[in-house]
């Protein structure tokens, strides 16, 4: 159990009375990137307590960084949190939040300007620091909730739906900030319900539901476990008929209908999605179709859900 620069699990639950936050729940996460998935009440946010120290389990053993975290303050050293909800000092500035922060964590003088300095420009916050917390947006209220939380260099960063509030480029900024400290060797453990999202961060995944751990690994094994199952992919066009009736000729699929509520719309259903991705442009080619909207609503992670509850 006692596994150095890594998250670990072993048989972990934790009640709040008679109601289960996490059952049974092992795992260990190594150092690098890990995404923690799972919809409101998967479970997560217990989890992400246990990690941090602010709880302790009902039973089983959980150590971080070799060590179990509930009131240790050599684990709190080394470990930095980003919480989903912020509760700020709406009249400071964000540099003048990010020294609190640094003080808290017993740096002084010129070291402690220099971290501050240091979070303040990887966030890409330079320019908007000295600006007051309540004129920022969710965006940069995110960015200086993460200087803050690597102020102190941890060893261990836990990111509580960290890409909330961001525009597309500040997304992918800090997607790269986080692939960076998983490659300094940091331990990043990010929480989101957004397949899609974790997808461009990680491949490595830890899937919660109601409280229990319901797949880990890379995200094609996971996949593999929807693929098992009929995919349903509907598509929008100016012939559906025609195009239902082409792509019940291909072998990969199942069935094609058209839904009476939309008269430009087919629903197909396959087992062999990745086959039938490669067949569909030749289909849709060949045939002269015109394609307004293509989607896959199995492809999600709530397909992800549905499925592993229902296996």
């Amino acid at each position: 159990m006692n596994v150095d620069n890594t998250i670990h699990f072993e048989h972990v639950s934790r009640w709040y009375g008679q109601v289960i936050g996490l059952n049974d729940v092992s795992f260990t996460i190594p150092k690098g990137l890990t995404a923690l998935l799972g919809p409101n009440g998967a479970g997560k946010s217990t989890m992400l307590k246990l990690v941090t120290g602010q709880i302790k389990p009902t039973t089983g053993g959980i150590a971080v960084l070799g060590e179990q975290p509930f009131s240790n303050p050599r684990v709190a050293r080394s470990l930095g949190y980003c919480p989903e909800i912020d509760n700020f000092y709406e009249d400071m500035t964000g540099r003048q939040f990010v020294e609190l922060m640094a003080t808290l964590s017993g740096y002084k003088g010129q070291d402690k300007t220099q971290r501050v300095q240091n979070s303040i420009d990887r966030v890409g916050m330079s320019d908007r620091c000295d600006r007051k917390l309540g004129g920022y947006s969710k965006g940069m209220r995110q960015r200086i909730k993460v200087a803050q939380a690597i102020v102190h260099d941890p060893k261990v960063l836990v990111l509580d739906e960290p890409l909330n509030g961001l525009d597309p480029l500040g997304r992918r900024d800090m997607v790269n900030l986080y692939q960076q400290f998983a490659e300094e060797g940091m331990c990043v453990l990010i929480s989101s319900h957004i397949l899609y999202e974790v997808e461009q961060i990680t491949d490595r995944i830890l899937v919660m539901y109601k409280g229990r751990l319901l797949a880990q690994g890379g995200i094609r094994d996971i996949r593999k476990q929807i693929d098992s199952h009929p995919h349903r992919i509907t598509l929008t066009t100016d012939n559906p008929r025609k195009l239902a009736g082409a792509l019940l000729l291909d072998d990969t699929v199942i069935s094609a209908r058209m839904p009476q509520n939309n008269n430009r719309v087919v629903e197909v259903e396959t087992a062999q999605p990745e086959k039938f991705y490669s067949n569909l442009a030749d289909i849709i080619l060949d045939g002269g179709f015109e394609v307004d909207v293509f989607q896959a609503p199995d492809n999600n992670l709530e397909a992800v859900f549905r499925y592993l509850v229902s296996a």
